[in-house]
């Protein structure tokens, strides 16, 4: 029962930017336009007086005033589906939907907002325009594809989030809470690796956007995350997990925690044609274009608490003190190329770090199917770690990732990355493979991650071979398997409120014999991990709620 309170004082203290959203938007808990007053009864007209004649040739040629055509060139052909559900315009004539007294349609909304989907441009043979409702870096594609960063998810992947319009702007809120117990190397009290810890992974995020002008489009966000209070400084316990340092030492065996302000970002986009957009992105924090969508905002691996091994092959920019990045998409295409700083975040996780600008990276997105979004980036990273200042990397990556929708709550995600680090000191390159899934039918949840992560012996600290005089690197190949599954309990505050659910995963880690045993140091000889180290948690996690369609 102790167990039990804990995780829900941490699940809740964490959450503290999705708490503060609902407080400050009570009255707009459905997160979006107020709901239109009811019409009026119709006040009696009185009976028009005769008119007087005209002569004829004073009439205009028609008695019909004559409207201007609308102008459909750039909207032609637009397309928005929510949660993988298209609405295609029909082209055969269809019966009137009834029709509200601003004359817009009231049989279409989306759950989640009060947003009435009214006044909605829709050209012959095309799918629903909806102003204001756009991805955040083109007016011509849907929000659903929406990333972190700059990166592309498929159109059909699901959302959670709140959703409301201000004026011209349309805000949304997103973030993710955990309040867990975690039990690392479990089956090997005296081995190394082994640690006990309650925590709470959790980040919030605001975006807001607006249009500006026949082609333009501003969009800013701010990304924040209670790490710093929910977890110690020095992060929380995960098996071969590296990347970062804390009072001089190396991470090994934890995942460092996030910054208190994780992405302050500003973009424009202009879109040169329905087909083409030039789009300039600035952060500070921000995320530079490498990899795929990260960890945090995959749907793929919502479930999971933990950040993957591959973390540091992958997609560790993502939080970057001073980026830019200029983008150009062609179609389902998008070529972007980023300047930014290749030092990671300092330990010193309320401050903002010493922009550089050192470092370059390119990436090509392609989305062939509503199903998937696939890229491939490559990046020269200057002195991204603080203890090894002369070594730069070249990271190369390449993912594809899948979402699939059928029906209200339920879906597939899944994603495939790899990533690869050179280093400058002229020992090979590294290689990262991360394979996981989201299968949610519902309430409950059933997920998995596969990682194969190749980490050396200065990375891990752990030298096996050798003597205390005479040290040998080696590259050990380290397998991960990780099976969870979450349920959703209740949405707190109404159908519209957060989500909580209650969730449990086990990762089993199969290493090579020279990781099991005993190391060797300059001064030091410690435990090895044991065979086939064991982690488990159990945990209570709170998201924004999932929103849908609804026709």
């Amino acid at each position: 029962m102790v167990l039990l309170n804990r995780l829900l004082l941490i699940a809740f203290l964490s959450a503290a930017p999705l708490l503060s959203v609902l407080a400050q938007t009570h009255e707009h808990m459905d997160m979006a336009m107020p709901k239109p007053a009811q019409p009026r009864p119709a006040a009696p007209q009185p009976t028009p007086a005769p008119k007087k004649a005209v002569p004829a040739a004073a009439r205009p040629a028609s008695s019909a005033t004559p409207v201007p055509a609308a102008d459909t060139s750039y909207h032609a052909g637009r397309q928005h589906s929510m949660e993988g559900m298209d609405m295609p315009v029909p082209t055969a004539p269809q019966p009137t939907a009834p029709m509200n007294h601003a004359g817009h349609p009231e049989s279409m909304k989306m759950e989640g907002t009060t947003h009435d989907m009214g006044g909605m441009n829709m050209a012959h043979g095309s799918t629903m325009a909806m102003p204001g409702m756009s991805h955040a870096l083109s007016r011509r594609l849907q929000m659903s594809r929406n990333g972190s960063g700059t990166s592309w998810h498929p159109d059909a992947t699901p959302m959670y989030m709140w959703m409301q319009h201000r004026g011209p702007w349309m805000l949304m809120y997103h973030g993710a809470a955990f309040g867990r117990y975690t039990s690392q190397n479990v089956n090997h009290n005296n081995a190394r690796g082994h640690a006990n810890a309650i925590d709470g992974p959790n980040w919030g995020m605001v975006m807001a956007q607006r249009e500006i002008g026949a082609r333009g489009l501003l969009n800013l966000s701010l990304m924040v995350s209670l790490d710093p209070l929910t977890e110690t400084n020095g992060g929380y316990p995960l098996l071969f997990q590296t990347g970062e340092s804390y009072q001089g030492q190396p991470l090994i065996d934890k995942q460092h925690p996030h910054d208190l302000i994780s992405g302050l970002t500003a973009s424009y986009t202009h879109a040169v044609s329905e087909d083409v957009d030039v789009s300039l992105y600035v952060g500070y924090p921000g995320e530079p274009a490498i990899g795929p969508v990260a960890f945090m905002h995959r749907i793929s691996a919502m479930p999971n608490p933990d950040a993957p091994l591959s973390h540091h092959w992958t997609d560790a920019t993502h939080i970057t003190f001073g980026v830019a990045t200029l983008g150009v998409r062609y179609k389902q295409f998008k070529l972007e190329g980023s300047n930014f700083t290749g030092r990671e975040p300092d330990e010193k996780r309320y401050d903002f770090d010493r922009p550089r600008a050192d470092s370059w990276a390119g990436r090509l997105n392609w989305n062939p199917s509503r199903s998937l979004a696939l890229q491939v980036s490559r990046a020269f990273i200057k002195s991204p770690e603080d203890l090894h200042p002369g070594e730069d990397v070249t990271r190369t990556t390449a993912s594809v990732l899948h979402s699939r929708t059928w029906g209200e709550r339920r879906y597939l995600a899944s994603a495939l990355v790899w990533g690869l680090n050179e280093h400058g000191d002229g020992h090979r390159g590294e290689h990262a493979v991360l394979a996981e899934t989201n299968l949610t039918l519902g309430r409950p949840t059933f997920y998995g991650r596969y990682e194969f992560v190749q980490k050396d012996s200065e990375e891990l600290e752990f030298y096996a071979a050798g003597s205390s005089d005479n040290l040998v690197r080696s590259v050990y190949n380290i397998h991960a398997l990780t099976l969870g599954s979450s349920y959703r309990l209740a949405s707190l505050g109404g159908p519209r409120g957060p989500e909580l659910s209650v969730g449990g995963q086990l990762t089993g880690y199969f290493i090579p014999q020279s990781l099991r045993v005993g190391q060797y140091g300059a001064t030091y000889a410690g435990p090895g991990y044991g065979k086939m180290p064991l982690s488990a948690s159990v945990y209570l996690r709170l998201t924004a709620p999932w929103m849908k369609m609804k026709m």
